[in-house]
């Protein structure tokens, strides 16, 4: 393809959801020319395999599809306030509760938190704050994966977490992201753990008084 093409393409695949479609289809052409050749005796063996290897991606994809579906029609059931938070959907709510519980069964945020294996070998004032202290690695490592998986989508979508992360993000020169990543995770245990305690909604930081 010529460039105008590779940009058109790249919208139209990747539904304009590319920042900077001229700079991606240059840098693609720019692999393609320094790119290996295969000998055309390989190029159909090869070409076969990656389709079969799309085939099964596609089809995996429509089937996690459909199980969020299902999630969905369940959570539909289930009185929860999970996801009133924006980032929070019907299956990180179903994950966080099925992994939790009975939310009375913790006596504190504290103590879901190590439940969760969100603790240190040393606590600092305030949250977590060490970039060195290792975490223990202790804990349901379920409810720790969801915990890191939404606090990464409501980090992009909610302004206290996002500043959080940032903050966090910017105080150590290395591991950057997976320590804030962790350290907002930590942050969220204390919104889960109220709002399974209260049922009541979360209230965005753009609509507090």
């Amino acid at each position: 393809m010529n460039i105008e093409e590779l940009v058109e393409f790249l919208q139209d695949k990747g539904k304009n959801r590319f920042e900077n479609p001229e700079e991606l289809a240059k840098y693609l052409q720019k692999l393609a020319r320094s790119s290996y050749r295969l000998d055309k005796a390989m190029q159909d063996p090869v070409n076969l395999s990656l389709s079969v290897t799309l085939s099964t991606i596609q089809h995996m994809e429509s089937q996690v599809k459909r199980l969020d579906k299902e999630i969905a029609k369940l959570m539909k059931g289930i009185p929860q306030t999970l996801t009133s938070v924006k980032g929070i959907g019907d299956v990180f709510a179903a994950g966080l509760i099925a992994e939790i519980g009975d939310v009375s069964r913790f006596k504190s945020h504290h103590s879901l938190a190590k439940y969760a294996g969100l603790v240190w070998s040393q606590y600092q004032s305030g949250e977590y704050e060490s970039d060195e202290t290792s975490r223990m690695r202790t804990g349901n490592k379920y409810l720790r994966y969801y915990l890191i998986q939404a606090a990464e989508s409501i980090r992009k979508h909610d302004s206290e977490y996002k500043a959080f992360y940032n903050k966090k993000y910017q105080e150590v020169p290395k591991h950057k992201h997976k320590r804030a990543l962790v350290l907002t995770a930590r942050k969220l245990v204390r919104l889960v753990y109220s709002l399974l305690r209260t049922n009541q909604l979360y209230t965005p930081p753009e609509r507090r008084d």
